[in-house]
């Protein structure tokens, strides 16, 4: 069973930083591929960003490319979501998922129902 366990949230003026951290606590070499999706206030749950386990390759929702870097530390078992310039458009819940499905196709991992474990999010406000 894996088991995530998101940090790093907080509130922040418009034009900030923060880094959120996603901790896999068991499990983590049975996942292919770790995302970062979000729920704004009022709206449903969107994609923001995943990465390969193995070899780290990365896709952005293009509202977040430019801005947001996700990374990996395989040796801690921890995805990072660095995000930067941030608006407060970016307000949400964010949360980090993780899949044990493997294709190559990019897009598949963009999709809510591609992953099978999710932690239990972690708000993120950002003031005008």
């Amino acid at each position: 069973q894996v088991q995530l366990v998101e940090s790093g949230g907080g509130l922040v003026e418009a034009g900030g930083s923060l880094t959120l951290s996603c901790a896999c606590s068991s499990g983590a070499s049975t996942t292919y591929v770790m995302g970062w999706f979000r729920l704004p206030p009022g709206k449903e749950r969107e994609f923001v960003a995943h990465i390969r386990r193995n070899s780290g390759t990365t896709y952005y929702a293009d509202s977040v490319k430019g801005r947001f870097t996700i990374s990996r530390d395989n040796t801690k078992n921890t995805v990072y979501l660095q995000m930067n310039t941030l608006k407060p458009e970016d307000t949400a819940v964010y949360y980090c998922a993780a899949s044990s499905r493997y294709t190559i196709e990019t897009y598949y991992y963009t999709s809510l129902t591609s992953y099978d474990y999710w932690g239990q999010g972690t708000q993120v406000t950002v003031s005008s």
